[in-house]
C-alpha cells in the first residue's frame, strides 16, 4: 500500500474526527475503549464518546470523536483498536 501525501488527504488537520468501534456488550467495554483512545488523544474524554447497545444488546457501538492531528496518529489508534481483543470492529 502507497503512502498518502498529505497534499492528497481528504483530511485537514487537526480537526475532529468520529472513529466507530464495535464490541460485544461488556461493563469494561466502554472504560477500556476510553483508555486506548486516550493513548493517541490525551484530551480525549467520556464526554466525547457516543453509547448505542445493538436492538438485542449482544454489541455495544462507541463513537469516540478525537482531535486528529495527523494520519500517523490515525492510524496507530486503528491499529491499536483493532487488535484489542474486546473490539471486533472499527471504522
Amino acid at each position: 500500500m502507497r503512502a498518502i501525501p498529505p497534499s492528497e488527504s481528504l483530511i485537514e488537520y487537526p480537526s475532529d474526527f468520529p472513529i466507530k468501534v464495535m464490541g460485544p456488550t461488556h461493563i469494561d467495554f466502554a472504560p477500556t475503549i476510553v483508555v486506548v483512545v486516550q493513548k493517541h488523544d490525551q484530551d480525549f474524554h467520556e464526554g466525547k464518546m457516543e453509547v448505542r447497545p445493538s436492538a438485542k444488546g449482544n454489541y455495544t457501538g462507541l463513537t469516540c470523536t478525537v482531535r486528529a492531528t495527523s494520519r500517523a496518529q490515525l492510524d496507530a489508534l486503528y491499529t491499536e483498536l483493532s487488535a484489542h481483543p474486546m473490539v471486533k470492529i472499527v471504522m
